[in-house]
């Protein structure tokens, strides 16, 4: 005889539930005007269209990486129709760009709403009189004093990155090594990553090597395979990263090519860096996916920044939709003191809310760490809200993401 046991489960209609669902109504109200680029491409394909005729280009030379580059505009007068810019501003852009370099590829152009003068690929994009306040230092980090080994940073006991270009497919206009740009494309010399591929063999210790830049998917296949095959042939280094901001500033990069090269050297990661929805795109969200069922792990590195992504609700938008093409959110970084950088500057309390935020009414996946890199090379340094209360002898006090408070027994 089969003995059935009564469930006592709770009606559909528990407050409980419906609590749950109210913690999040406010921003279920509102996420559908955080839009990505794939639900607003009918007027991102407008934009393509206008670029592609100022080009005199075709749909084909859209889809190739080398065209992107090299048709990168270089000079905001090239760009004023395209977006609208005024002839007065462009008297002041010209200040600006005498300065720090300017460069945005064809591809990255098209996300820019001209119909929004607070658009967020414009503001991390397109050159602002308010970088010539002199606040800030060209090297925060002190990159140069962490340098073992010329285009070698170290600040950690087993890992380092080696620079192996200054190239990118777009000019950030937050970027912590604008000073590195310089006025002219350069990759680094063969003979200078042989020599810092020398210090890492010499360093048992190094067990981690980040490739980075510049872009450095900017070099072309075999220079980089060259990198990787050297590095991989180094018995104590365990993994190789590539930091590349290419699937979202010029994602006809990532090639079938590539990819193929790519899966010869894992375990190899990849951390690429968007800051906003509007930058998950088709094309974005087709680069992303080839790397990853290349079987290469995608982290993402958002840099929290005034004007463009220092909203809770965005940040959350940005997070889920980043799962969905099998990106991880890995970092929020707080902005680094740069100079010319101040207008992106925000407080310490905006990034803490929006990690806040996400805890509990988000997917854990879907939450970052919140970062502040250490002025002067003393590194990367997590920031979290203070869920423990107090801990004693035999017990500890905590917090959850509801401000519930509970203990557990210590011990």
């Amino acid at each position: 005889m089969s003995v059935s046991h009564a469930q006592n489960f709770p009606k559909a209609g528990d407050e409980r539930f419906n609590n749950l669902k109210n913690t999040i109504s406010d921003y279920l109200d509102i996420k559908g005007t955080y839009r990505t680029g794939i639900e607003d491409q009918e007027k991102i394909a407008y934009q393509k269209k206008q670029i592609l005729k100022l080009l005199n280009a075709t749909q084909e030379q859209w889809k190739d990486y080398r065209w992107q580059f090299r048709n990168r505009f270089t000079g905001s007068s090239q760009i004023a129709g395209i977006i609208g810019i005024r002839d007065e501003e462009l008297k002041q852009l010209k200040q600006v760009e005498e300065r720090f370099r300017f460069a945005i590829s064809p591809y990255y152009l098209s996300l820019i709403d001209p119909e929004d003068p607070n658009c967020a690929i414009r503001r991390q994009s397109v050159p602002s009189v308010l970088e010539l306040d002199e606040k800030g230092s060209l090297d925060p980090m002190d990159e140069q004093g962490s340098s073992p080994q010329e285009y070698v940073t170290r600040r950690y006991p087993d890992r380092l990155i080696i620079k192996v270009t200054n190239i990118c497919g777009m000019y950030c206009r937050f970027c912590q090594r604008r000073r590195l740009i310089g006025q002219c494309d350069t990759h680094t010399a063969g003979d200078s990553v042989d020599k810092a591929v020398a210090y890492v063999s010499k360093h048992p210790e190094i067990r981690d090597v980040l490739i980075t830049g510049g872009d450095a998917l900017s070099l072309d296949d075999a220079s980089l395979e060259r990198i990787l095959s050297a590095l991989r042939d180094i018995r104590h280094v365990e993994i190789i990263r590539i930091g590349s901001r290419l699937p979202v500033t010029l994602p006809q990069r990532i090639t079938g090519s590539l990819v193929q090269m790519l899966k010869k050297y894992h375990p190899l990661y990849v951390n690429t860096h968007f800051n906003h929805p509007r930058e998950i795109t088709g094309e974005s969200k087709r680069a992303c996916e080839m790397l990853a069922d290349a079987g290469i792990p995608l982290g993402n590195q958002m840099v929290l920044l005034n004007g463009v992504n220092n909203d809770k609700f965005l940040v959350r938008k940005l997070n889920q939709e980043l799962l969905r093409i099998r990106v991880k959110p890995y970092y929020i970084f707080h902005p680094k003191t740069v100079r010319g950088t101040s207008h992106f500057w925000v407080t310490v309390q905006e990034g803490m809310e929006i990690i806040e935020s996400l805890r509990g009414r988000t997917s854990g996946m879907a939450v970052p760490s919140y970062i502040v890199n250490g002025p002067g090379g003393l590194g990367k340094t997590p920031i979290l809200p203070n869920y423990m209360l107090c801990m004693g002898k035999n017990k500890a006090v905590f917090r959850n993401w509801e401000g519930k408070v509970f203990e557990i027994r210590n011990g």
